[in-house]
């Protein structure tokens, strides 16, 4: 996700003029679930250069020297996991914890097969001697560290997610990046789209909100647009491609959410994940399917770009906020105020609460989308740029 590194850098810079030592968990809620306090400290920190710590090697101590670069780069150095520490399958377990998920104890499986190791991880954070976490990540992984400030951790939370959907805040860390590759992509292929007179589906990220395909479709003037907030009509929808595609070039461009609503079940595919959410079919290839029937002349042409958004360098801004996020939350745990998220509202820098996850997402106000048109509402446009977060 570009923007960690450069978070995760100013993080470390502000900590040590303030005297601060920093420890990077790798793999995210992972890493301080599952590393295996008896093996000893030494044993559990990872090291390029010694194989048999690539692989339960959770810990990596930070420091100026070590992160010095990280800003300058895409993805993070600590990695990622979609780990959920109060709902682990039984059968994901590592050897060390595994065999203490039967009988009575304090990891007895739940029916659905799955265990709540929250007492394993208070448990590694007084093992690791651990004053409190930064937590970076989005509503999914912020939802744990509300849980832990709960337990009475110290944890303070950065917002992180090409979503943008993080409630209690604006603008998370990603989403700029996401609407420039975004743009960039969409205008690279349209000599392509062109050529072969296609109408090109583009699915972009949004689950739940439509914020990144509501901004990227305002950049690069698409001709129509889906979101999860409003239900469109694919006849209707149909209607508008055909109307569209009378151009001297003879194609169009439709941006869409992953979560876009067309008013009828996509499929979903697996099982719920850590945080309860099923394989979405890809929804462009769903849509053009749905289009050629009605359409059977025109050649629909789908296009993931989720991943791709994610790849590479985050770019200026992104970079900026990242920096100013982790310097705002340095500046709490220098206050001993703990508990709260990095926010950015109505042009002001704040704090807020951890949304848990009895909060829903933050998402785009159909005010701003044509539901007749499906397109982004330009009329009648006042007042500041971004709608105002959700608390």
């Amino acid at each position: 996700m570009p923007g960690l590194n450069a978070a995760i850098k100013a993080i470390v810079y502000r900590a040590d003029a303030l005297g601060i030592k920093v420890l990077g968990l790798r793999a995210g809620w992972e890493g301080i679930t599952y590393l295996d306090r008896a093996r000893g400290k030494d044993a559990l920190q990872f090291r390029n250069d010694d194989p048999t710590t690539w692989d339960g090697g959770y810990l990596l101590p930070l420091d100026r020297l070590n992160t010095r670069t990280i800003d300058r780069s895409g993805g993070t150095v600590l990695q990622s996991t979609r780990t959920n520490p109060a709902s682990i399958r039984v059968s994901d377990l590592p050897a060390s914890l595994s065999a203490r998920t039967t009988g009575n104890g304090p990891l007895q499986g739940q029916p659905d097969g799955k265990v709540d190791l929250t007492h394993e991880v208070l448990a590694n954070i007084e093992f690791l001697g651990l004053d409190g976490l930064v937590v970076i990540g989005g509503d999914d992984t912020l939802s744990y560290a509300s849980r832990l400030k709960r337990e009475g951790i110290p944890v303070w939370g950065i917002p992180k997610t090409m979503d943008n959907d993080v409630p209690g805040t604006e603008y998370c860390i990603g989403f700029q990046t996401a609407i420039n590759r975004a743009s960039e992509y969409i205008d690279r292929i349209r000599s392509t789209a062109g050529s072969h007179r296609e109408t090109v589906i583009f699915r972009l990220f949004g689950r739940d909100a439509g914020f990144t395909a509501l901004q990227t479709a305002t950049a690069t003037w698409a001709d129509r647009l889906l979101i999860p907030e409003v239900p469109a009509n694919i006849d209707r929808l149909a209607e508008l491609v055909e109307r569209d595609r009378h151009n001297p070039s003879g194609y169009s461009i439709i941006v869409m959410s992953e979560g876009a609503n067309l008013g009828t079940q996509v499929p979903e595919t697996g099982e719920p994940d850590a945080y309860g959410h099923r394989k979405k079919g890809n929804v462009a290839e769903f849509l053009a399917d749905e289009l050629s029937r009605r359409l059977c002349k025109v050649r629909f042409l789908p296009v993931d770009l989720t991943y791709v958004l994610r790849s590479g360098e985050p770019d200026v801004y992104d970079k900026r906020m990242a920096i100013f996020y982790a310097n705002l939350v340095m500046s709490l745990v220098d206050k001993n105020v703990d508990g709260v998220m990095a926010a950015y509202r109505n042009g002001t820098f704040a704090f807020t609460d951890i949304p848990g996850k009895e909060i829903p997402p933050r998402r785009v106000d159909p005010v701003d989308y044509n539901s007749q048109r499906y397109r982004p509402n330009f009329e009648h446009i006042t007042g500041q740029y971004c709608s105002q977060a959700q608390d």
